[in-house]
């Protein structure tokens, strides 16, 4: 995970998911994104072989939108380094929020990626990939 002083500053210190330093990243922390007016929820852990972190606004029922997971992701992970969100198998599913998202990354091993490829073209534009794909 990044640097443990910035996620400290959005540390919750006060309530029901209140934690102190000892508590590591294994805590919630509120972040504030430009541009979105609701108040970021994260739960992050990091145990079991896996870093995490559940993203939601809260109470509040709302999905994350790419741009929210985005600036999450980078906050924790920075922006050269892959992390995944699962679609588990329905026998799996869990559901405890109707609005948050999860991202995983392994410690101490790396997971297999497609090649770029396979999800667009780089320097693409979406304007430019809409122009292509009028029929």
């Amino acid at each position: 995970m990044t640097d443990f002083e910035k996620l400290n500053t959005a540390r919750v210190r006060k309530g029901r998911f209140a934690s102190t330093d000892e508590d590591g990243f294994n805590v919630a922390f509120g972040f504030h994104m430009p541009g979105e007016a609701r108040l970021i929820c994260v739960i992050a852990s990091d145990g079991e072989g896996w870093q995490h972190v559940s993203v939601s606004f809260g109470p509040n029922p709302s999905t994350p939108s790419w741009k929210v997971m985005r600036f999450i992701k980078n906050i924790f992970w920075g922006d050269d380094q892959w992390v995944i969100q699962f679609h588990p198998v329905k026998s799996e599913y869990v559901n405890n929020h109707p609005g948050c998202l999860h991202l995983w990354k392994p410690v101490g091993k790396e997971f297999p990626v497609p090649d770029t490829i396979l999800v667009g073209i780089k320097g693409v534009t979406p304007e430019q990939m809409s122009q292509l794909t009028k029929v």
